[in-house]
Order: C-alpha cells, then structure tokens, then sequence
C-alpha cells in the first residue's frame, strides 16, 4: 500500500497537463494482473482482473468486476476455530514428539461485484477513482498432505477438500495513466473483508486487491 500511494503522489507532482479532460469515452474496459493476498492465513494469490463499465456522467460509472486467482499455503491447527480444534484434538495427543502439523493446501478464487465508479477528471494526463467493493467471492481449497499422518488429518477435518461462497464488502479506487483518448494504463488497490469458512477457519479475513494493466475506451463523447 506504502509503494501505491507514493506512485500516486510521484504522479501528481509530475503531471504537466491541468487541462480537463475533453474526451470521456462511453463504454471502458480493463484487464490486467492481479495480486491478492491474505496475510492472516499466510496465503498468497495471483491472477487477473477484468471490469467493464459504461460511463452515465463524466463522474459517474456503473459496471462489472470479475478476477480469478491461484495460490497455496499451509493450514496450522491455531488457524481453526475452536470447535474444530476441538475435534482435532484426540488426534493431536497421538502424534509422535516434535511433529509439527502445518498441511499444504492449493486455493483457486474467484470474485464477482458491480456497483458505480466515481471519477475525477480534473487532469489531462491523470485520472482518479473511488468505488464501493461489494460483491461475492468463491473460493475452493483442495489439501495436499505429504505424509500418512497428515492423510489422516485430512481425512478427519477435510476428506474431499472444500468450498466456500460469501459476500464480500469493502472499499478501493486508483489512477489512469491517460496516454492517449482510447487507451490508458490503470492501477487499482481495493480492500475487502470476507469471511471465508466460517465455522471451519478462526477469524475472518482482510485483504487488499492489487490491480494494474490497460484500459481501452470506446463510443460517443461524454458531455
């Protein structure tokens, strides 16, 4: 987040062109890498993110979201909630001296949201947005032990892997990089707060969206 909002800042002292813009296409459309990590389950994800989008007023968008990521980490027994901890423990207290159970695991996700954009438009070279993040996330979680006793866990706790749909809420936004009417390169940080697994994992989670690629604008003016 430190190294967006000094890119944010970098452009706003460089940008030579004050003028307002002239041109707001009608129709816009991103697509791009994305990064989405959840620090509290040490999990790490990568992918890409797409938004498409119709401009009703030069500050006003309504529009699509989607982004798909993979990723993996390990599942630690101080990650789970009480009552599966619970369940774990008979098995626990079996386990020779020193084991240490940390269970790889591999993650696919996917979100979905639409909602409005508000944009500023002040600058030539440099766009601004904020927006609402609102929409669902699914995510399926297969474990890969790599051992007979972490098959065993598995096969207490997760036999056939597992899958979760919930809504998440938050808030984000972002800059253009206008290099011409048509095309324009976006970055795009949004935070979200989810709970995954309720029930299954301890806490709930928090994680920050990261976005950058181009954007492609098409159709009449915007007046």
């Amino acid at each position: 987040m430190r190294h967006f909002v000094g890119c944010l800042l970098v452009l706003l002292a460089c940008s030579t062109g004050f003028a307002q813009q002239q041109y707001v296409s009608r129709y816009h459309v991103f697509t791009g890498f994305s990064y989405f990590p959840t620090p509290n389950l040490n999990l790490y994800q990568r992918g890409f993110n797409v938004t498409a989008g119709v401009n009703v007023r030069r500050w006003l968008a309504l529009g699509g979201d989607f982004s798909v990521f993979t990723g993996g980490s390990s599942l630690m027994p101080g990650q789970l909630s009480p009552s599966e901890q619970a369940r774990l423990a008979p098995l626990l207290v079996l386990l020779p001296p020193g084991y240490v159970v940390n269970i790889p695991y591999s993650v696919n996700t996917y979100t979905y949201a639409a909602g409005p954009q508000f944009n500023y438009r002040r600058l030539k070279r440099v766009s601004f947005f904020i927006r609402p993040a609102l929409g669902l996330i699914h995510q399926s979680v297969r474990a890969q032990p790599r051992d007979v006793i972490e098959t065993s866990i598995v096969a207490a706790v997760l036999p056939n892997g597992a899958s979760d749909t919930v809504v998440f809420y938050g808030a984000g936004g972002g800059f253009e990089i206008n290099a011409s009417q048509h095309f324009g390169l976006r970055v795009a940080a949004d935070f979200v707060h989810m709970g995954l697994f309720e029930g299954f994992l301890r806490d709930p989670q928090n994680s920050v969206r990261l976005s950058v690629g181009p954007t492609f604008r098409f159709g009449r003016n915007i007046q």
